[in-house]
């Protein structure tokens, strides 16, 4: 065996090689083969190394933005933020935004390949602009004259741990931090908080391969539902690393006490309740280094006690065959998600419509923030869409809304996240390369 240095470098420059020029496979597939109730789902790629092919994130300037599609027009409510995640509309029309990233990561007594993934994960972070450290609070925006524009912008809450998910409950804001779920006193117009973070429960935390925490509450304010992602891709870390991982748990408001609502889930991130039905339904990031053409992220409802194949299998009962040992018993649980997004798109945020404040057509469906892809060659993602509904069920192929964040030549000038609808049933957009929150409107 060659000694450690020689290994390091060799390793260091293949890695570098990696990414600079790209590797793995490239789709077979049309894109739309992945999308809808049945996608297609070709035999994954075992190739050595796993396709990375990553947008380098440059931002919009100070007057450029994405482009809506017909028939909506799109503003900045606000520009100049650092790396806004994830929005809330709080009851008076005031919108809180969540300027977030990774936490640090503790050490750890690692191998040698994890360790150099570690790096290469680290330049692939840099590349899409994910490496900006955490600002770690939440801003609150006014549009008090109605216009369009936030012209007024205060630090809500400051010095919190890397917040996500965001929800008001009577006079308690509850905000999902990556290692506990906290609570604050709110009181209508405020525009700082008043008080210090309570806990409510800790959340599984740690190393954090998936760090995001979103929190919705029942519709009767009794319960909260949070997401946790997995600590890894497919569970390579052990499954001990996975302990109440990859799941959404219900968290009841008053006492903290939990439980495991739905698991299988690798990284679910937004959710919403479907207004036709009163259903909960999440957004899910599926696995990833299998091919381009693999794994479709989903969108699903989500039912208690079930359990969606994470990490055993994907799409119901098709067997990923790097975890081991196999679990059949597992698999042959797995729930089978509604409706396929497309392979790698990162869906993370999940708004559904108001007819209110949409023009026809679009005042029944899913509004879904698709993050972008690294994984996969062409790219995808990179955009919002809305998914027709019909009967509480999705009823038709996406619809490409607000595009435009990545350029022909493969540079990405945004990135969009968390989506919400304002108090007028606008849809707002948070843009964590463009740091900016855009506002989404019919056009007149």
């Amino acid at each position: 065996m060659s000694p450690p240095s020689i290994r390091v470098r060799c390793v260091c420059l293949a890695l570098f090689a990696l990414v600079v020029a790209g590797c793995g496979d490239t789709a077979k597939l049309p894109f739309e083969a992945g999308v809808g109730p049945s996608p297609q789902l070709p035999a994954p790629n075992k190739s050595m190394l796993p396709t990375v092919n990553v947008a380098t994130a440059t931002g919009w300037g100070d007057t450029a933005g994405p482009t809506p599609a017909a028939p909506f027009k799109v503003a900045a409510l606000a520009r100049g933020l650092e790396h806004p995640r994830w929005l809330y509309t709080l009851p008076n029309g005031d919108v809180l935004v969540a300027e977030s990233n990774r936490p640090p990561k503790p050490r750890e007594d690692e191998s040698f390949y994890r360790q150099m993934r570690d790096k290469v994960q680290g330049m692939l972070m840099k590349r899409a602009g994910a490496d900006v450290p955490s600002a770690d609070r939440i801003t609150l925006l006014r549009d008090a004259d109605g216009d369009g524009v936030a012209e007024t912008r205060t630090v809500f809450l400051a010095n919190l741990h890397s917040p996500f998910g965001m929800v008001l409950v009577g006079n308690d804001l509850f905000i999902a931090n990556a290692d506990a779920l906290v609570k604050v006193p709110y009181s209508a117009g405020q525009t700082v908080a008043a008080a210090a973070p309570v806990q409510v429960t800790d959340l599984p935390s740690g190393v954090n391969h998936h760090w995001t925490k979103n929190v919705i509450a029942s519709q009767d304010g009794r319960k909260l539902y949070v997401t946790v992602g997995s600590n890894s891709n497919v569970g390579e870390r052990g499954q001990a690393a996975e302990e109440g991982r990859a799941a959404i748990w219900e968290v009841d408001t008053r006492s903290g006490s939990k439980r495991l609502f739905a698991t299988g889930l690798r990284n679910p991130n937004g959710m919403a309740w479907e207004p036709a039905s009163g259903t909960l339904w999440t957004v899910v990031n599926e696995r990833d280094e299998i091919g381009s053409d693999l794994v479709p992220d989903y969108l699903t409802a989500v039912r208690d006690g079930a359990f969606y194949g994470w990490p055993w299998s994907y799409y119901g009962s098709n067997v990923d065959e790097r975890v081991k040992p196999p679990r059949p018993d597992m698999v042959s649980k797995a729930v089978v998600p509604d409706y396929a997004l497309g392979a790698h798109v990162a869906a993370l945020g999940l708004a559904f419509s108001d007819p209110r404040g949409m023009p026809p057509g679009f005042g029944s469906g899913a509004f879904i923030g698709l993050h972008g892809s690294w994984n996969r060659r062409p790219f995808s993602g990179y955009k919002v869409v809305f998914v027709p509904f019909s009967g509480g069920r999705p009823s038709g192929q996406p619809i490409d809304v607000l595009t435009g964040f990545l350029t022909e030549g493969g540079e990405a000038r945004g990135r969009p996240v968390g989506v919400v609808l304002d108090k007028s049933g606008a849809l707002l957009v948070a843009d964590d390369v463009g740091n900016a929150v855009w506002r989404l409107t019919p056009a007149k």
